[in-house]
């Protein structure tokens, strides 16, 4: 569209499918400060089907607002979803892809963090946030264990006042988990 330049079907089939894993949907012509563009319906006929299906959900997905669009957080999924209720003041946290059945965080963006809140969530470490890391994660609130604001090991009580020392040498509350000295928490007061 917009221009006479011509080229042998392989060439263009290569270049448009270059374009695409750069991830740029509106491909001009290869032609150096030419305006013209090639579209999809005129070069149907001479791309392979998967060449051309990528290329219509690129220029689909290129139409959503970024604010609005994100992936199903299963890296074995994928999928382009849309947030319906971006800029508005709803929340909605637990949702399922329609892709795959699976729920995930809304809000997160992440795979259903099943037992915590999102701002629990948003603490843990990223090695956390996976399955495994959310079962320990679901352990460690069960348990009541808490973590040496030093070194991030958890620390589990059985017995005695609030005041721990950790086996790196970090003297620290049960309670709140602040640094503390003295047997004395200045944050929580005991």
């Amino acid at each position: 569209m917009g221009c006479n330049h011509s080229y042998c079907k392989n060439c263009i089939v290569k270049y448009i499918s270059s374009k695409l894993q750069e991830n740029i949907s509106r491909i001009s012509c290869p032609v150096t400060g030419c305006n013209g563009e090639l579209e999809p319906q005129n070069c149907g006929s001479i791309l392979p089907n998967d060449v051309f299906v990528r290329w219509g959900d690129a220029l689909c997905e290129s139409m959503i607002l970024v604010s609005e669009r994100f992936y199903c957080p299963f890296k074995d999924c994928s999928a382009l979803l849309i947030d319906e209720c971006a800029g508005e003041n709803k929340v909605i946290d637990q949702s399922e892809c329609p892709e795959c059945r699976r729920l995930f965080c809304a809000k997160c963006k992440v795979p259903w963090h099943s037992g915590f809140v999102c701002e629990e969530f948003d603490k843990f470490n990223n090695d956390e946030r996976e399955v495994e890391g959310l079962q320990l994660m679901q352990l460690v609130k069960n348990q009541e264990w808490q973590r040496c604001p030093s070194c991030r090991m958890y620390v589990g009580r059985s017995e005695g006042c609030a005041q721990m020392k950790c086996r790196c040498g970090c003297d620290f509350c049960y309670k709140c988990g602040a640094h503390s000295s003295d047997h004395y928490c200045s944050n929580c007061g005991t």
